[in-house]
């Protein structure tokens, strides 16, 4: 029963972070949403804090989740990158909680949300490492350093899909995986 009340709570508290974002939510509209009381939620979290990373934490197994689904075994280790990779900034788009987040991140600078969206960006960031280092240990890429390689794809995959359509036409997902192969890929290849 316990775990039944819990996961009503952090649905609830997912639900209220995303409609009013982390510095609006209160526990009391938590325990509201979630049709207990507020003595319940302390039960399971101290504080709104410990509430919110609990939630970030099954946000990014998720994501990671979402990536791993999108590999392939029979694709190159570039075609698995790009999948990957889109998969990763879909889901952060498709997600009410992560468009909540950017959006109070911008607008309001929330310390425990900007946190967070480092946090977001860390393990994406070490996902793709990850990736890069496997890809070099089996000799699939040149040799190269694992995390500034893992740092310039991601900037150069958000750029290409969000900092391009500030402007511009939304590039097609072929699009934007010519151009990161052009521009990225090419120079790891052996």
């Amino acid at each position: 029963m316990s775990f039944d009340r819990k996961q009503q709570i952090l649905e609830a508290a997912t639900k209220s972070f995303s409609l009013f974002g982390y510095k609006a939510t209160t526990m009391e509209q938590v325990a509201k949403l979630s049709n207990v009381g507020k003595g319940t939620i302390y039960t399971f979290f101290k504080n709104k804090e410990e509430l919110f990373d609990e939630i970030i934490r099954s946000l990014i197994a998720e994501m990671k989740a979402a990536a791993d689904e999108a590999i392939d075994p029979s694709l190159s280790f570039y075609e698995n990158v790009h999948r990957g990779l889109y998969k990763i900034l879909e889901f952060r788009l498709k997600h009410q909680l992560t468009i909540k987040l950017f959006q109070e991140e911008k607008e309001m600078g929330t310390p425990a949300v900007m946190e967070v969206i480092g946090q977001l960006e860390d393990a994406i960031l070490n996902y793709l490492k990850d990736k890069v280092s496997l890809a070099i240990e089996k000799g699939v890429i040149r040799e190269c350093d694992p995390e500034l390689t893992a740092f310039v794809m991601l900037k150069v995959y958000i750029a290409l899909i969000f900092d391009w359509e500030q402007h511009h036409e939304p590039l097609e997902k072929e699009k934007i995986a010519m151009l990161f192969e052009q521009y990225i890929m090419k120079g790891l290849s052996l």
